[in-house]
C-alpha cells in the first residue's frame, strides 16, 4: 500500500510502498478515508520534540487525525466489524490504567501517540493499525463524515476539551484566543457557538478574517500593535478575559494570553512548544499569584466525550468541516507539511484521496 513516511528530519516527506498491516488479535486495521495535517505532524517532522521522547525514525507512517473503515478484525476484538466506519483517537490508550479507568484515556500511563512512534504506525497511508481497538475505536454516526471526522480529530477536540471542560467556559463568558491555526480556529467556533464571545489574536490578517467568518467579534493583528494584551482589552471594555488559549505554543503567545486574562480568569495551554525552548516557557509567576490566574493544559479529548461531541455536530451546534482549509490527496501531502514552515496553511488540510 502508498503511505508517507519519514526520510529524514526536515526533507520531504516520501511516498512509498509499505507492507499492509495485519492485526494483532488486540487490533483491527483500518482503510484510511481521510486524515487531517496537524502542526503536530510538522513537529515531529522537524525533530522538535526529542525531549519528549518523540523522535520518529526513517520510515515511521505520520498521521493521526483519522477516519476510516474497519478492513480486518483480530481475533481477540469482540465490538468492530468489517465495514464498520470509525474514528480513532491520536492518544491510543490502554484501557486498563487507572487514568482509562477513570474515563481519563488521553493521559493514559502507557499511551501512545499515533503515528509519532514504530509500534503506532499512522494515517498518512492507505491504511492503519489500532491497538486495543475495543477500546479505542469509535464507531462514526451515520451523521458525522470523513472529512468532518479528520477536522475534529486533534485540533477541534482539543480545543473543545480545552474550553469546554478544563476552563468550563459558560455562555457569555469573554475568550481570547492568541494564534488561529487549525486549532485557534477551532477554539474560536467552538466559544461562538456555545455562547461565548471570542477574540482571535494572530500576525496574518487573513486568519483572522478566517475567525471573524467563524464568530469571532474582534481582532487583534500582533505585527501591528506593541502591546497585544493590551488590545484584547480595548476590545472588553477595558477589561481581561475570562479565558485565554495559547493555541501556538511560543513565548509570545503563551505571555501573551496570560496577560490578556482579567483577574481569577482562567489560561488554556493547548499549543506545544518547538524543539529549542525544551518544552519550557517562562511566566509572570507572581502576577498569576495575586490574580489568583488558573493554568490549564489540553491533550486530545477523552473518550468518553466523544458523544457529545457527536451530538452538537449531528444538532449543528458544531461544524467542524468549517475549520478545513483544503482537501488533497496523498501525493500533495509533503508539501502541504513543508508549507507550514511558513505557516501557510489556513485552517485544517485533510488529506481524502489515498
Amino acid at each position: 500500500m502508498r503511505a508517507a513516511v519519514i526520510q529524514e528530519f526536515g526533507e520531504p516527506l516520501e511516498i512509498r510502498d509499505v507492507d499492509y498491516p495485519e492485526p494483532a488479535p488486540d487490533q483491527v486495521v483500518v482503510e484510511t478515508e481521510a486524515c487531517g495535517i496537524c502542526r503536530s505532524d510538522w513537529h515531529a517532522w522537524k525533530g522538535d520534540w526529542e525531549w519528549m521522547g518523540i523522535s520518529p525514525e526513517p520510515g515511521q507512517v505520520l498521521g493521526h487525525e483519522p477516519a476510516g473503515v474497519v478492513s480486518e478484525v483480530g481475533a481477540d476484538v469482540s465490538t468492530l466489524e468489517v465495514g464498520d466506519r470509525v474514528a480513532v483517537p491520536f492518544h491510543l490508550g490502554d484501557g486498563s490504567c487507572p487514568y482509562c479507568q477513570q474515563g481519563q484515556a488521553n493521559v493514559c500511563d502507557t499511551g501512545l501517540p499515533l503515528g509519532f512512534v514504530d509500534a503506532a504506525p499512522g494515517a498518512y497511508a492507505e491504511a492503519f493499525p489500532v491497538r486495543e481497538a475495543d477500546f479505542n475505536a469509535k464507531q462514526l454516526p451515520e451523521g458525522v463524515g470523513f472529512d468532518e471526522m479528520a477536522a475534529l480529530g486533534c485540533r477541534f477536540m482539543t480545543a473543545y476539551h480545552g474550553i469546554a471542560d478544563r476552563a468550563n467556559l459558560r455562555p457569555g463568558d469573554t475568550v481570547a484566543v492568541h494564534g488561529c491555526g487549525g486549532v485557534g480556529l477551532s477554539a474560536i467556533h467552538i466559544a461562538d457557538a456555545l455562547g461565548a464571545v471570542p477574540i482571535a489574536v494572530d500576525v496574518q490578517d487573513e486568519k483572522l478574517e478566517r475567525a471573524e467568518e467563524l464568530g469571532a467579534t474582534a481582532t487583534v493583528n500582533g505585527a501591528e500593535v506593541d502591546d497585544v494584551p493590551g488590545e484584547v482589552k480595548a476590545h472588553n471594555d477595558g477589561q481581561g478575559t475570562d479565558v485565554a488559549v495559547d493555541a501556538l505554543g511560543i513565548q509570545e503567545t503563551c505571555h501573551n494570553s496570560v496577560m490578556s486574562l482579567g483577574k481569577t480568569g482562567t489560561h488554556v495551554q493547548i499549543g506545544l512548544t518547538e524543539g529549542e525552548t525544551g518544552g519550557e516557557l517562562s511566566l509572570p509567576v507572581d502576577l498569576m499569584t495575586l490574580n489568583e490566574i488558573e493554568f490549564h493544559g489540553s491533550y486530545g479529548m477523552p473518550l468518553h466525550r466523544y458523544d457529545e461531541l457527536f451530538n452538537l455536530i449531528e444538532r449543528g451546534i458544531l461544524s467542524p468541516q468549517k475549520i478545513i482549509g483544503q482537501t488533497l490527496s496523498l501525493d500533495e501531502a509533503p508539501d502541504v507539511l513543508a508549507s507550514m514552515d511558513d505557516f501557510e496553511t489556513v485552517g485544517i488540510p485533510v488529506i481524502n484521496q489515498f
